[in-house]
């Protein structure tokens, strides 16, 4: 991590059981407040889940501070460096999930699937009786993947259970119980993936321990099984191998990555549309997103942040998750 950068990220989740979210709440948001620490945590009965920034100092006492939490010793955590500070304000947010899947009674912290670690991933997706599965979304899995896995295309987490249900129901058909590897961006998706798995009587199931990130972090290009990009959650987009960064930038309408020549095409206007919704959105949202888009150039003009801009690229290290 290039330590010379002024910023700190810290992106990190962990499922345990919190008895009462409130109580964990509020004196981190107290924490994180007076450690001048911006960026959004989730916190649910399920555990905790979040991207946040600050100095060095401040991530570093976040973090000594959320192994102490009762359970949390170990939790999965990714750091990364940035130029400036990527977020505006601090969230502390409690939800029903911190990662919403929408099905009751799952708990990844006791019924998860086996962890496989980045250096034993290839060995395992190789198995030609092994199914790998994608567990991300469409506009995740259209930019990068690992070779030979099945893309389910999703448009929201939420609809994975119903996918993988109705797959369950066509093996059984076939008489076959396959192996899975599932696998997602940082690795969260994939403990509720699994752990939806072995509810649902699928009980041979593996995932990539720290996700796709820590996978194209320590494996090397030339025994990389990855293809293409991996989308990430926050200013970057998108990064490549050893998580380098890409040109991809994001349509701030539908949210899709785009390619430079995506970016070039006659559909494509900066903060109002691209080729993948411009027929799609009505009138009214054009205009409104058009009149935001307008907004947030005066305010560049005038050298200050416009409350609603979703900031370009910023210039971070290469030890992030989502």
């Amino acid at each position: 991590m290039p330590d010379k950068l002024p910023y700190r990220v810290v992106a990190l989740y962990h499922f345990v059981h919190f008895p009462d979210p409130q109580a964990i709440r509020d004196p981190l948001y107290a924490f994180c407040n007076s450690h001048a620490i911006k960026g959004t945590i989730l916190i649910a009965h399920e555990g905790i889940n979040g991207t946040v920034a600050g100095s060095a100092d401040a991530i570093s006492a976040l973090t000594e501070y959320l192994n102490g939490l009762d359970g949390c010793a170990g939790m999965e955590i990714k750091f990364s460096s940035a130029l400036e500070l990527p977020f505006r304000r601090l969230k502390v947010k409690i939800k029903p999930e911190i990662v919403t899947m929408g099905v009751a009674g799952i708990n990844p912290s006791e019924h998860a699937g086996t962890y496989v670690n980045a250096e034993e991933w290839n060995d395992v997706i190789s198995d030609p009786d092994t199914l790998v599965i994608d567990t991300r979304n469409d506009y995740e899995v259209a930019i990068g993947s690992f070779k030979g896995a099945i893309n389910p295309h999703t448009t929201n987490f939420r609809e994975f259970p119903q996918w993988l249900e109705q797959q369950k129901a066509e093996w059984e058909k076939q008489g076959r119980k396959p192996k899975l590897a599932m696998f997602c961006t940082g690795g969260i998706r994939c403990e509720k993936s699994t752990a939806f798995a072995k509810k649902i009587g699928l009980y041979d199931v593996y995932h990539l321990k720290g996700g796709i990130l820590r996978y194209l972090e320590n494996i090397p290009a030339e025994k990389s099984l990855w293809q293409g990009d991996c989308f990430v959650f926050d200013d970057r987009v998108a990064v490549g191998q050893d998580l380098t960064l890409t040109d991809y930038d994001l349509c701030h309408a539908c949210r899709m990555p785009l390619t430079r020549d995506e970016k070039s095409h006659t559909d494509y206007e900066p903060g109002v549309s691209c080729s993948h919704c411009i027929d799609q959105i009505s009138e009214d949202k054009r205009r409104r997103h058009a009149e935001r888009q307008k907004q947030m150039m005066l305010a560049k003009a005038r050298g200050v942040k416009h409350l609603g801009a979703i900031h370009k690229k910023a210039n971070t290290g290469s030890k992030q998750q989502n």
